[in-house]
């Protein structure tokens, strides 16, 4: 699917708006859940407001990572900066189990301790404002995964949507203590943090894979074999090798020829499968190596129907 990930301008745009609509949106979130949190002394706002703190520092951590991303290829970086969203990712996971580790912590101690709630009617208030504000940044940032696919965005969207359950239980937690059910505010404290913890597990394992250089998806590779057996002429494939780093899929493989093939027909025929994959995929490094069918292992040949 040729998407918005494909045009650098487009992306860049896109990502930067994102990123700076998350650093907004926590720094609001941050100012109003900490005003809930000194009225009713609430333990699941507390933790709703670290959860805040970390979600801003993470973004603006984000939003650098993603400046440096765009950043084009250069003398020492020659595949270009994409990285550095997949750092940024690890960077989110961190912060995330961070703070899932201290809400923990405040919810077992509310547990223990116990404590009434006061002023419950302004956390209430606030949390609907939470939950509003933060499904509009999800619903944003979403649009923005999808035109571009991006691993930075993607991750700050996760945590942003864990933020919705967040919001919402603390939400129940605040009403069911102003029935008199005290330990729901450390209980579901507790919950939330587990559930911010595994959030933080998904991408870390999504950034790791980036850096690792796992391969495109199953489709895209399909796509690829697809593409090279159309050209007229090819005998088979072979080395098929995909990566992704940023907004930038890195494709290369060999191409099978008939040994009489003369370089110029050769050369023509590669030239149609770049063509063809830039299509595919535009804005994508694709590197083709020419062999005569000769010299190639049967083994080796990647059938279409793989």
């Amino acid at each position: 699917m040729v998407n918005e990930s494909s045009h650098p301008e487009k992306y860049a745009h896109l990502v930067k708006r994102a990123g700076q609509a998350a650093i907004i949106a926590a720094s609001l979130l941050i100012i109003v859940k900490l005003i809930a949190w000194v009225m009713t002394g609430s333990a699941s706002i507390l933790a709703a407001l670290t959860d805040s703190l970390m979600d801003v520092s993470a973004s603006i951590i984000n939003l650098f990572a993603i400046k440096v991303a765009l950043q084009p290829a250069d003398k020492e970086h020659k595949f270009g900066h994409g990285k550095a969203e997949s750092l940024a990712g690890l960077a989110q996971a961190a912060f995330i189990s961070g703070s899932s580790v201290f809400l923990m912590f405040n919810g077992i101690s509310a547990v223990i301790n116990g404590h009434q709630i006061v002023a419950s009617h302004i956390g209430i208030v606030v949390m609907v404002l939470s939950l509003i504000v933060t499904l509009a940044l999800v619903l944003f940032q979403s649009y923005v995964v999808k035109k571009t696919n991006s691993m930075a965005i993607k991750a700050d969207a996760l945590h942003y949507r864990t933020d919705i359950v967040l919001n919402g239980a603390v939400l129940l937690a605040i009403v069911l203590a102003g029935y008199g059910w005290y330990w729901a505010d450390g209980v579901f404290a507790i919950a939330v943090s587990l559930y911010i913890l595994h959030g933080a597990w998904e991408i870390g394992s999504q950034s790791v894979d980036a850096l690792m250089d796992k391969k495109l998806p199953k489709e895209d590779e399909e796509l690829v074999i697809k593409l090279a057996y159309q050209i007229q002429g090819v005998r088979g494939i072979h080395d098929l090798r995909t990566r992704y780093s940023g907004y930038i899929k890195f494709i290369q493989l060999h191409l099978e020829l008939d040994d009489e093939q003369s370089l110029f027909d050769a050369h023509d025929k590669a030239d149609k499968l770049e063509l063809a994959l830039e299509n595919a995929f535009p804005g994508a490094d694709i590197l083709i190596h020419l062999d005569p069918i000769s010299v190639v292992k049967v083994e080796d040949r990647i059938d279409i129907k793989q």
